[in-house]
């Protein structure tokens, strides 16, 4: 790996990393949805104002239903279900469980795409599921059902995220496909547009936006146009630089940059729970992954973690 593809994949890690921290601030203010809605709406402002210097324009090639329905899987639901999450889990606890998505993936596969299921597989989604329940059972915040409806809102993200990778492949890359960027911007749109009447009936219902501070926004911009939008774009880049199994290593970055920034930032609990739940997903998303596997592929381009 080059030097510049490797610090390419470790600025995504710490921005992905970073998304948690900035949900975690945003979330308990604002709500669930209308930090996903806010989130999608700049990320989606920015990458279009970014297209035009990419060279790309808005041209669908009449999959615009294809696009706008993959962004509902691939991230309106799961930014929606991590605002959740953050109400009661710790942001290094969210980083953690995003880790699972490869092995939500071969799940996923497995049963409803006939991919094959092998023996290293079966082991990774064994012990991913290990490391989860240990981090939940015996992490620094103690076990309640709040805890366990947060992991459970983290592991139903990673599986529409795991999901959205075949849709991708089904609905776009079969059929000719698109650049990643235009798919990545669309995909945006339709989770906005997803999102927008959850958001107005959450508002409606508690009109949060004056109990937001300038903090609060400072995370909603940081979350649209770094963790989202700079994001994808660096992560496109190194799709074609490093093909898409190679890129998806920076899910095995992305925890510890996630505990690492919650702990510096709100002062959150580190313990050995971290790093043991960690390791065994790790160990998990490795055998997945590994050089050789028939692992998760980002097909279409758009279906990693965020």
């Amino acid at each position: 790996m080059k030097l510049p593809d490797l610090f390419r994949l470790l600025a995504l890690a710490a921005l992905w990393g970073g998304s948690f921290l900035f949900i975690r601030i945003g979330a308990p203010v604002l709500g669930p949805v209308p930090t996903a809605f806010v989130r999608v709406l700049i990320g989606a402002l920015t990458l279009a104002a970014c297209l035009p210097l990419l060279g790309l324009r808005w041209d669908m090639q009449g999959r615009w239903p294809a696009v706008l329905a993959l962004g509902v899987v691939n991230s309106g639901i799961p930014f929606a279900m991590y605002g959740v999450a953050a109400l009661w889990l710790p942001a290094g606890y969210s980083a953690v469980f995003n880790a699972m998505t490869p092995l939500m993936g071969v799940v996923i596969g497995a049963i409803a795409f006939s991919e094959p299921l092998t023996r290293a597989k079966a082991m990774g989604v064994v012990l991913g599921v290990a490391g989860v329940a240990l981090l939940t059972r015996t992490g620094p915040v103690a076990f309640s059902s709040e805890v366990l409806l947060g992991a459970l809102a983290c592991l139903f993200a990673t599986a529409c995220y795991g999901l959205s990778g075949f849709l991708a492949r089904r609905w776009i890359t079969q059929r000719g496909g698109l650049d990643s960027r235009l798919v990545a911007a669309g995909s945006l749109v339709g989770a906005g547009a997803f999102l927008l009447p959850f958001c107005v009936a959450a508002l409606w219902r508690h009109n949060a936006l004056p109990d937001a501070g300038a903090g609060v926004w400072a995370a909603m911009l940081g979350l649209g146009t770094l963790c989202t939008a700079l994001a994808y774009i660096l992560y496109f880049r190194l799709i074609a630089d490093l093909g898409p199994v190679r890129s998806l290593t920076v899910t095995f970055l992305i925890p510890p940059f996630g505990i690492v920034w919650g702990a510096l930032f709100l002062g959150e609990a580190l313990s050995w729970a971290h790093a043991a739940g960690g390791a065994l997903i790790g160990m998990a998303v490795w055998l997945v992954l590994r050089p050789g596997a028939e692992g998760v592929r980002a097909a279409g381009g758009v279906a990693v973690r965020r």
